[in-house]
């Protein structure tokens, strides 16, 4: 059965390693939206590494997630000193259960304070795509969908909650969002 990958990328005001309260404040609380995000149902995975330093990401082993690698739009630093970026690659059975994790508890919190934290850009944040059973997305596959959204627009290859497609690239809806709002896929 097909699964549903998600990646996710945001440009930061201040570098990770920038020791500010609101800095720290944003690393903290991610700790905490991962920890509750990994219990919700329809969960499966995301990527990660073992005891990496505060914005250690280019550097990391992501192991079978591939070489960790970003946008071509992001253009600040890639040192641990320097990098100023947020993002994350998971996997979930399906759109509805990665909207109600997303939309609700510590996640939500922390996006209604996501102009604290991160910049606005004219480019896409995050991005679907549909995956074969047992596949494990790369960075690289996720940076690809998300740069195709920004020039392509919600297609079945890479889509968002709004414009979202079936694995067979039916287009479909979530209750409660989107142009078919009132549908449930």
């Amino acid at each position: 059965m097909p699964q549903l990958a998600l990646y996710t990328f945001g440009v930061l005001k201040s570098p990770l390693a920038d020791p500010a309260p609101l800095t720290r404040e944003f690393y903290d609380i991610g700790a905490a939206v991962y920890q509750e995000i990994s219990q919700h149902p329809g969960y499966l995975a995301h990527a990660e590494v073992a005891d990496v330093d505060r914005g250690a990401l280019f550097e990391a082993d992501w192991g079978t997630w591939g070489e960790f690698t970003v946008p071509t739009w992001y253009g600040k630093g890639r040192t641990s000193e320097t990098t100023a970026l947020a993002t994350t690659l998971s996997l979930w059975t399906d759109l509805r259960p990665a909207f109600d994790a997303i939309y609700t508890g510590l996640h939500r919190t922390a996006l209604n304070r996501r102009y604290d934290w991160f910049e606005r850009t004219e480019h896409p944040s995050y991005v679907f795509w549909w995956v074969s059973d047992g596949v494990i997305p790369t960075w690289q596959d996720g940076v690809s969908r998300l740069e195709h959204l920004h020039d392509q627009g919600s297609t079945p290859h890479a889509f968002t909650f709004h414009r979202s497609f079936t694995p067979d690239g039916t287009p479909s809806s979530i209750k409660g969002i989107g142009p078919k709002s009132d549908q449930v896929p």
